[in-house]
């Protein structure tokens, strides 16, 4: 009977994962289309780099007291309420955390707008007055916009309590959406370019941010029991949350300060590489996002509601969902290292996204997919030290990290700089390269003192060297027909009159399909991990089942 429930723990575990991942993959769909979109109109130009500092400064705060923070705080007690059946309690807490949310994130947003504009000629020296003027009109239209996000990770912590996983992680597909629908509007239908395009894209995530509360707040609704909104500090788990929040929220925001401080270093470089490293990124976070974040969000819940259970079960649990995490996030570095040209290529390419551009982002994706999986890892192990409460050690490791990850990156940026493609320089390269360092010394030093907390010599992680196996191979065969996939798009393109500017993305999109199904066909031979032949075998049992009712 215990490996049978053990079974179904695991089952569970994996679809609740799979829900994560599939609102994430919504999400971060979203986003690409909104980096496409901003690509087009500004590609890696001055005012590109504008944007991603704008973005950057208020998510600095967004992180520090949003998602993650309040899920490694809020999460494991509310959850154990709920499990408890302890409903006065979980809603008396959860209104009081809503009530110190409130508070802290309007004084958040007031002291953005007036006194960040006033420190931005200081930070960024090697900018012209009139970008950092720039800055300054966005941030004060986003930095309300940050408030509000705020809240939605409230909203997402308590829906990640009650297993509803989906909407949450999927709900940024309105800021997203509010973003586009404003930017693409205003230019294609009133003709509005330059910096009022970028106020413009301001303006949309704002009423994007609003949006993303709105279409969560039905669900919400109906999970909250006994709810009531104060600011009580004597509140039961109050402090306890309040006291795991301190390390957390200390944690992110070394960070994600040391995220700013990536871009405060690119701002130094040649123009455009802010923006070039803002490309990059978005590729190399999505794989994190969609599995290891996936995996840790669904983990967190229920590691949670076992923390007692026996320290080798409690490891295993944390191997096991290492190995999901490792079965999507290494082919997905392995392809960005080696097709990560065309992946750039038939994403960006395209308006003020021109072919030089390509090699100095794909570079960038390469170097910082050396630590992908390293800082996949962590996510995971993170989650495993968040489930027994322990919030302080991945916090102190995070300090290492982002002194060794800015203090290799300073070092090799600007001789990498020395070298460039058409407009753009390779000085960013230098940052990722010191990024990946810094998340293989964090992996490894999380690691061990896991294994030292819960006195278990046993993490095991199966299949990881078959996982390369596998990767490499389908790389090779993607090589192997990428050549013949370009002629023919080319041939159709003349031929039938494809659009000139989606024949880099039709390729991409072919040569990437043949590397995703030959590495899960191989991995399926191998026998590790999901398998693909068992998935195909479910959805013609339920065929049959369906055709015989």
């Amino acid at each position: 009977m215990k490996m049978t429930g053990s079974k179904v723990s695991k089952d569970s575990s994996s679809q609740d994962a799979a829900l994560v991942g599939m609102g994430i993959l919504c999400s971060k769909a979203s986003g690409f289309v909104r980096d496409v979109v901003m690509a087009y109109f500004f590609g890696a130009s001055g005012l590109a780099d504008v944007w991603r500092v704008s973005l950057k400064i208020p998510n600095v705060i967004q992180n520090l007291l949003g998602e993650g923070s309040l899920s490694a705080s809020v999460i494991p007690i509310y959850a154990e309420l709920v499990e408890k059946e302890q409903k006065q309690r979980a809603g008396h807490f959860i209104g009081a955390i809503l009530g110190i949310l409130l508070v802290a994130g309007a004084l958040a947003s007031l002291v953005g707008v007036i006194f960040v504009p006033m420190l931005l000629p200081s930070i960024f020296v090697a900018w012209d007055a009139e970008k950092v003027s720039l800055v300054g009109t966005l941030i004060k239209i986003l930095f309300p916009m940050t408030g509000l996000l705020v809240i939605s990770a409230w909203t997402l912590a308590i829906l990640n309590s009650h297993k509803r996983f989906f909407l949450p992680y999927c709900a940024p597909v309105a800021w997203n959406g509010a973003i586009v629908s404003f930017v693409t509007g205003m230019a294609w239908f009133r003709g509005v370019t330059g910096e009022q395009l970028l106020v413009i894209a301001a303006w949309g995530a704002l009423v994007g941010a609003s949006l993303q509360i709105i279409i969560q707040v039905p669900s919400v609704v109906k999970c909250l029991e006994n709810f009531h909104l104060s600011m009580g500090r004597s509140v039961f788990g109050v402090r306890e949350a309040l006291k795991n929040f301190v390390p957390v929220a200390t944690a992110r925001g070394v960070v994600n300060i040391s995220s700013l401080l990536e871009v405060v270093l690119a701002a130094l470089l040649a123009e455009g590489a802010v923006a070039a490293l803002g490309y990059a990124q978005t590729l190399y976070f999505l794989p994190i996002s969609i599995f290891g974040l996936s995996v840790a969000a669904a983990e967190l819940p229920e590691l949670s509601r076992q923390r007692l259970i026996a320290p080798d079960l409690l490891m295993s649990k944390v191997g096991d969902a290492l190995e999901r995490t490792y079965f999507w996030v290494v082919p997905s570095a392995v392809a960005f290292v080696f097709l990560g040209g065309m992946i750039i290529s038939g994403i960006y390419e395209r308006g003020e996204f021109v072919q030089a551009d390509v090699p100095v982002v794909a570079a960038i994706l390469a170097a910082y997919a050396l630590g992908l999986i390293s800082t996949s890892g962590s996510r995971v192990l993170s989650t495993g030290f968040y489930s027994v409460r322990d919030t302080r050690t991945p916090a102190k490791v995070a300090y290492l990290r982002v002194v060794l990850s800015l203090s290799v990156g300073a070092l090799l940026m600007f001789p990498f700089d020395r070298f460039q493609s058409g407009d753009l320089h390779y000085g960013p390269v230098g940052l990722a390269l010191g990024a990946s360092l810094a998340a293989w010394v964090e992996y490894g030093m999380l690691k061990n003192h896991l294994k030292r907390i819960l006195e278990s010599r046993i993490l095991e992680v199966k299949g990881r060297g078959r996982m390369f196996f596998a990767s490499c191979l389908a790389v090779f065969l993607s090589y192997m027909v990428q050549s013949p996939i370009q002629i023919g798009v080319g041939k159709l393109k003349t031929n039938y009159g494809i659009i000139s500017s989606i024949e880099h993305s039709v390729s991409a999109v072919l040569v990437m399909l043949i590397f995703g199904l030959s590495y899960l066909f191989i991995m399926d031979c191998l026998g590790v991990g999901w398998s693909i032949s068992e998935w195909i075998k479910n959805l013609r049992r339920r065929s049959e089942l369906n055709d015989s009712e």
